[in-house]
């Protein structure tokens, strides 16, 4: 790999990271004015729509390939699209912004995990220590900084929710390695189309039982932001990233969304930083640091 398709992919990713950080501060504004679940199939449904014009050249050109794998494509949208939104902004209707996306350090181990155990991956001893370091962020956070708490494993609901988030979009982002090889367009546009889809009944069940929010003003722009920007363009950045680097690599850089989140969160929502915040995000900063470093070292 050159190093200019690498530092493209690092660039890529720190904006897609923004982008998710910013989602999570949205999806906070968004808590009273939309519900989560309605969100979610509101924002991919626009997704899909703004992409299809764009994608539509690919996706004829690729259709024969996309028949072939609808099943998976179903998988990539309904679970690391539809299912890691839904309880992430459901989750914010529990906990604070600072923790889930403190809590998305978590993320990787997911991905070093899978890639070991399904795809066979080698995961490098900089990367596996990398990795323990921000778990130590995450669980710090989860327990509010206080180890009688973690121990008791005394979670909110909130923080369960990050959990089931984490596991969806780890699992996808170590699928991309056999994702099927169509022009990102194409791919992008069916797998919004997936989550549209796969959300539908969970929007409709969370109407029929009377906790759908139908969206104001505020609830439309937060819809609009995350369709747009954490969602169409953030997520094709991150697959033309792990295009040009691997699932392992761009999967530590997820670890910026603590970064930028923390940031947003405490700017423009103004939530307390706490000293076992900042604790966290050096861990995460760390981990990422020495991942990296050791991997530029062996190229």
């Amino acid at each position: 790999m050159t190093a200019p398709s690498a530092y493209r992919a690092y660039a890529l990713l720190v904006l897609t990271t923004m982008c998710w950080g910013a989602n999570a501060v949205a999806g906070k504004f968004a808590v009273g004015h939309i519900s989560p679940l309605l969100l979610t199939n509101l924002r991919w449904g626009i997704a899909g729509l703004v992409a299809l014009p764009f994608a539509w050249p690919y996706l004829k050109r690729d259709l024969p390939v996309l028949r072939k794998h609808v099943l998976l494509l179903a998988a990539y949208g309904g679970i690391g699209f539809a299912g890691f939104n839904a309880a992430l902004y459901s989750a914010l209707n529990y906990t604070s912004t600072l923790n889930v996306v403190i809590e998305q350090a978590g993320m990787p181990g997911v991905i070093f995990a899978l890639n070991f155990l399904v795809l066979r991956s080698r995961v490098r001893a900089a990367q596996l220590l990398g990795f323990l370091m921000t778990v130590a962020g995450v669980a710090l956070t989860v327990s509010n900084g206080s180890l009688t708490r973690l121990l008791a494993l005394d979670l909110n609901r909130g923080d369960a929710l990050m959990l089931l988030a984490i596991l969806c979009y780890g699992g996808y982002t170590a699928a991309l390695r056999i994702k099927p090889p169509v022009h990102w367009l194409s791919f992008v546009t069916c797998i919004c189309g997936a989550a549209w889809l796969c959300s539908l009944p969970l929007a409709g069940w969370e109407i029929a039982s009377h906790s759908g929010i139908v969206p104001d003003i505020r609830g439309i722009a937060v819809v609009l932001f995350a369709a747009l920007l954490p969602g169409l363009i953030a997520q094709s950045m991150f697959i033309r990233a792990n295009e040009l680097i691997g699932s392992n690599r761009a999967g530590i850089f997820v670890n910026m969304v603590p970064i930028f989140g923390a940031l947003f969160s405490v700017v423009l929502i103004g939530e307390t930083l706490h000293l076992y915040h900042l604790v966290a995000l050096g861990l995460v900063l760390a981990g990422i640091a020495l991942a990296e470093q050791r991997r530029a070292k062996s190229e």
